[in-house]
């Protein structure tokens, strides 16, 4: 453990600042002497960055100013971040939402950014806005067909939406493609190949509002996770173990009518369909899974790096709009790189959230650290606004009082939400004695136990009609699975000789139905070995059992004649109308047999 570094992250911790709940006024000499915002719309996260240069005309300095929210996105805002030039580098600037005590402004939404120094009457700073939505892109047409293409709508504010006077302003437009259906045709406008640029507009009010829309084309990929839960478990052995269920959903056009996933190898089908993502996972992961409800899916690589596991991720089946996909994606990381210590102080510190794909957008996510069993004075440090959840407790091997569980929960997260948070708990090293004290103790009272048993007499007297029908009743159940699986035999038959009849290929048709007859043979003789036993325990379910054996023989007695008639029709030996009339007598006695066997089975 690193004690320093555990020093360093509990000084940040104590100088980190409070966001409460915030309320500013607008500044009535503050001008927005120029705008230029690029609107990029090349995936589906629509990014806006406003470079604005912001002049002081006012008497008085100021330290801050107020930015405003599109009124048509506000409800997508997913991000929002700033930064200006210190020298030739870009220097962050603290962002938060904040109100403002005014009515006529009830309904907007606003931040307060603060400037690196007081900005003195008369002069101006250059300052770059960025804000990502979530979800921006309406597809319209809502429903394609699997050989078209995804056109996609947006709508925003023209101008730059400001509570301060705008002297001029730019608006470029960067669509995904060249393929631009429609646009605003807000003068002055000019098009070129995929960009759009509106402007420049001079001297325009606070709060100018004017709808500008864009349809084009956008065959990027529309991946939303919709819901993921990520554990983290700590153990103080010296490993971190983390599992992230995750749900993913196509959020772009809905596919309509059908799939095939014939046109969709041939042509190449499907194009803003998804086939599969890459995750990029700590350098230091190992032990990597991924699977589903099914299990273990083997259609992914894996390729380390020296500053990152990449994971190329792909689903049983390709993601079209409306489809979705469930999976379990854990890896274990060593806790020296991320568990520091300074004596019984203890702080973690780990991401928040992985990158799951390239532009994630994340509705809903729940993150559960499970800490050690034992610790205490726990508090949690987050970059960013979290919803910490009533804490839980989880039973593992050799716990007593249950190790605590940390909850939080947040929506509406992206690529920018990808950063470190900390939980700070204190932990007597002495527990961790606890658990081999506990398996000594447990090994004691075994060999102790065994000695007591091995000295006295338990005997009791046995139950010999109990245990016949228990064992009546496991080789019931034994009959009825092998006639489960003899039963679809039936139909394997079935498939064999129509397929003969398509292909005409004896020899692949003899090779098959002996691969079934010697399945068929090895149930069959299983049942009769049941039925030995059943007969030695003196059961009525040894009739039964007889009576559904004479069936079958008389079900495979018919399977055999529709093999015969088959083998005639491919040889000439039998006329096709002549064949129709004897499959279909056959075909009534199978039935009819079936139904019998069914009965008896259900007697069972």
């Amino acid at each position: 453990m690193h004690a320093l570094h555990f020093a360093l992250i509990v000084l940040s911790t104590l100088l980190s600042s409070y966001h409460g709940a915030l309320q500013d006024k607008i500044e009535d000499g503050l001008v927005n002497s120029k705008v230029t915002r690029t609107v990029d719309l090349t995936n589906h996260l629509p990014k806006v960055t406003s470079q604005i240069t912001l002049e002081n005309t006012g008497k008085n300095s100021v330290r801050s100013f107020v930015f405003a929210v599109d009124p048509y996105l506000k409800d997508k805002l997913s991000f929002i971040g700033a930064q200006t030039k210190d020298g030739d580098e870009d220097s962050p600037l603290t962002v938060a939402e904040t109100t403002v005590s005014t009515l006529k402004y009830m309904g907007k939404i606003f931040y307060r950014i603060d400037l690196p120094s007081q900005l003195a009457a008369g002069k101006s700073i250059d300052v770059t806005v960025e804000t990502i939505y979530s979800h921006g892109l309406k597809a319209y047409p809502s429903h394609i067909k699997q050989s078209e293409k995804q056109f996609v709508q947006f709508s925003s504010n023209l101008y730059h939406y400001s509570p301060y006077k705008t002297t001029t302003q730019t608006t470029i437009v960067n669509c995904a493609s060249s393929s631009i259906e429609s646009y605003t045709k807000k003068k002055p406008v000019s098009t070129s190949d995929s960009t759009i640029t509106y402007g420049p507009f001079e001297t325009r009010e606070p709060f100018q509002d004017d709808e500008m829309v864009v349809h084009f084309e956008n065959n990027q990929p529309f991946l939303a996770v919709t819901e993921m839960t990520r554990l983290i478990e700590v153990s103080h052995w010296g490993n971190v173990a983390v599992e992230e269920t995750i749900d993913i959903r196509h959020t772009g056009a809905i596919l309509k009518g059908s799939f095939s996933r014939y046109d969709y190898q041939r042509s190449n089908d499907g194009v803003s369909s998804v086939k599969s993502f890459k995750t990029v996972l700590p350098a230091s992961a190992k032990d990597v899974y991924y699977r589903d409800e099914i299990g273990n899916i083997s259609t992914s690589n894996l390729r380390e790096d020296d500053d990152a596991v990449e994971i190329d991720l792909r689903p049983r089946f390709p993601l079209f709009g409306g489809w979705k996909t469930h999976y379990v994606l854990g890896y274990n990381v060593p806790s020296y790189e991320y568990l520091f210590n300074q004596g019984d102080r203890f702080a973690l510190k780990m991401r928040f959230v992985d990158h799951v794909f390239d532009d994630q957008v994340v509705d809903k996510l729940t993150v559960k650290v499970i800490l050690p069993e034992g610790a205490k004075n726990i508090k949690v440090v987050a970059p960013f606004a979290v919803k910490e959840e009533p804490s839980q407790l989880e039973y593992t091997y050799l716990d007593t009082i249950g190790r605590p569980v940390i909850v939080l929960t947040k929506t509406n997260l992206v690529e920018q939400h990808v950063k470190d948070f900390e939980i700070h708990y204190t932990f007597q090293k002495m527990l961790l004695l606890q658990e081999p004290l506990l398996v000594v103790g447990a090994f004691y009272l075994l060999f102790t136990l065994v000695i007591i048993y091995v000295r006295l007499d338990f005997s009791i007297t046995k139950d010999e009609a109990s245990e016949s029908k228990m064992r009546v009743a496991g080789l019931i159940e034994q009959v009825q699975a092998s006639h489960d699986k003899r039963s679809a035999l039936y139909q394997t038959y079935d498939d064999s000789i129509n397929k003969f009849k398509s292909s005409k290929d004896s020899s692949t048709f003899v090779a098959n139905r002996k691969k079934i007859d010697a399945d068929y043979k090895k149930l069959t003789q299983q049942i009769g070995d049941m039925l030995t036993k059943l007969k030695a325990e003196g059961s009525d379910a040894a009739d039964k059992v007889a009576e559904l054996q004479k069936l079958d023989n008389l079900f495979k007695d018919q399977v055999n004649t529709a093999i015969t008639y088959a083998e005639k029709l491919i040889q000439g030996k039998l006329a096709k109308q002549q064949y129709v009339d004897f499959e279909s007598t056959t075909q009534t006695k199978k039935e009819d047999i079936y139904q019998k066997m069914e009965a008896v089975m259900a007697t069972l």
